[in-house]
């Protein structure tokens, strides 16, 4: 390797490291304060926490890597022009491609790597913190509650609160319970001002202490003669404290390595991914046959139905109601209106059983072209971030730091949207997940053409000089040469 090229790539790397390990550090504290309030502190072990962290930082390793790489090379190449080193370097009849060139294999070789942690690291650690994350909530089901909302965690119950406070979270605020455990069908309806969570290692039940609430129980469903749902409609109460216990036993775990849940479409590796997509999309094709059959037989439209073609056109007479009498005409409107009634009740209730299925389909489906198309970040990222060091000629951590979130916020809310909008059927799949690679490749080639031709990012002159001229041709106040 010869000197220029080892002290380029020095150039590189020094800043390189130094970023991508603020960069993780500040991702992984991120995605710690928005879970560590539920697992510390709650009797678990300080080694599952470990292994938490560790999972969330091999989880993060694939998104902080093209940070890294966009920042370290606006920093080394701003550094070398700002340093006088560019002009040293063209004197010397370098060029800007033979400069950049063992960073530009480095950025490739960093783009295999994040493929490799895409494919393979980063399945893994999903697959375990998830399931670490879930048997700790099985642990301790306490921590599966969530406040503000309905939680159905618990097996027959739904359970509401305002909020969850004490030192071990334990301690409940305005409390809503649905009790529907009863086997007549009845609903019990508990409210109580204050609440209270215990649980003991290993038990098999939840314990819960209510204070100062209402208890409300319908016996309309159990009442098998009217005279006794007419006579015992409903049943309420008030209490000071009402306890009761939940049987956990079917949801609660006891190891918490273990890995119960690993059909995840982020669990999966790019084959699987591969060999699961068709397989999700002819159960789709054949499901929404089947179903779309089923609409067009109970109407008795068979004959103008050929699947996948909507309705086959048919001349039909319009007076084809005259060839009946009155009576007639009334049961054929009337079984009409019902047929399509139902059709239409059927298909209110199977839309979304349908777009849960094919937005499940569509998670598969860009998850296995987003592995790939982020995969190539570092190498694009690269080539918007050299050009623009070269071309800004400033170093540190200032100007390349505000240049660098910007491009980055664009590449990842622009991948973000895409997925999004793949995922419900806006766009495809494929379009989606490299929607922020068609953006940002124009802009990485169009810095690399500028930068190689030591031009700005825009020159302004171009724009004004033919502004300047005209204004002086058509210049009212432009004294006459005699």
């Amino acid at each position: 390797m010869k000197i220029l090229d080892k002290y380029i790539l020095k150039s590189f790397l020094r800043p390189f490291i130094a970023t991508f390990l603020i960069v993780l550090f500040v991702l992984v504290m991120q995605t710690l304060w928005q879970t560590f309030e539920n697992i510390a502190g709650k009797g678990i072990s300080i080694i599952f926490i470990l292994k938490f962290l560790y999972y969330s930082t091999l989880m993060i390793i694939p998104q902080a890597l093209p940070i890294g790489v966009l920042l370290s090379s606006i920093m080394a190449l701003g550094n070398l022009g700002e340093n006088y080193e560019f002009a040293a370097a063209k004197s010397a009849g370098v060029s800007l491609q033979r400069l950049v060139r063992p960073i530009a294999i480095l950025a490739i070789f960093l783009s295999v790597v994040n493929f490799f942690f895409l494919n393979n690291v980063y399945p893994y650690a999903i697959l375990n913190q998830s399931n670490l994350y879930l048997n700790i909530k099985k642990k301790k089901p306490a921590l599966a509650l969530v406040e503000g909302s309905f939680n159905a965690d618990l097996p027959g119950y739904q359970i509401k609160f305002e909020e969850k406070y004490g030192e071990d979270k334990n301690l409940l605020k305005n409390v809503l319970i649905y009790d529907l455990t009863s086997n007549r069908g009845n609903q019990k309806v508990i409210t109580a001002e204050k609440g209270k969570i215990i649980t003991e290692e290993g038990s098999r039940y939840m314990t819960f202490i209510l204070n100062n609430g209402n208890y409300y129980e319908e016996h309309v469903k159990s009442a098998r003669t009217v005279e006794k749902r007419k006579k015992m409609a409903a049943s309420s109460a008030t209490f000071d404290e009402y306890e009761f216990n939940i049987d956990i036993s079917s949801i609660v775990g006891d190891d918490l390595d273990s890995n119960k849940v690993t059909n995840h479409f982020r669990m999966l590796t790019i084959k699987q991914l591969k060999d699961t997509v068709p397989d999700l999309k002819s159960r789709y094709d054949e499901n929404l046959e089947n179903r779309s059959k089923n609409i067009y037989i109970s109407t008795s439209a068979k004959e103008l139905y050929k699947y996948p073609d909507s309705l086959v056109k048919k001349d039909l007479e319009a007076d084809i109601l005259d060839n009946f009498e009155i009576n007639e005409k009334i049961s054929i409107l009337n079984a009409a209106t019902t047929k399509t009634s139902r059709a239409l009740s059927s298909l209110k209730n199977n839309s979304s059983s349908l777009k849960w299925t094919r937005k499940t389909l569509n998670l598969f489906d860009t998850e296995y072209y987003n592995r790939i198309a982020f995969s190539l970040s570092c190498l694009v990222l690269f080539f918007i971030g050299a050009p623009l060091g070269s071309i800004i000629r400033k170093g540190g951590f200032g100007l390349p730091m505000v240049f660098a979130i910007g491009i980055y916020v664009i590449y990842f809310f622009t991948n973000t949207f895409g997925k999004n909008l793949a995922e419900e059927s806006t766009i495809t799949a494929f379009l989606g997940s490299w929607i922020s690679f068609f953006i940002m490749a124009p802009l990485a080639i169009l810095l690399t053409i500028r930068a190689t031709k030591d031009k700005g990012i825009f020159n302004i002159d171009s724009f004004l000089q033919p502004v300047l001229q005209l204004v002086k041709k058509i210049n009212p106040f432009k004294k006459k040469q005699l």
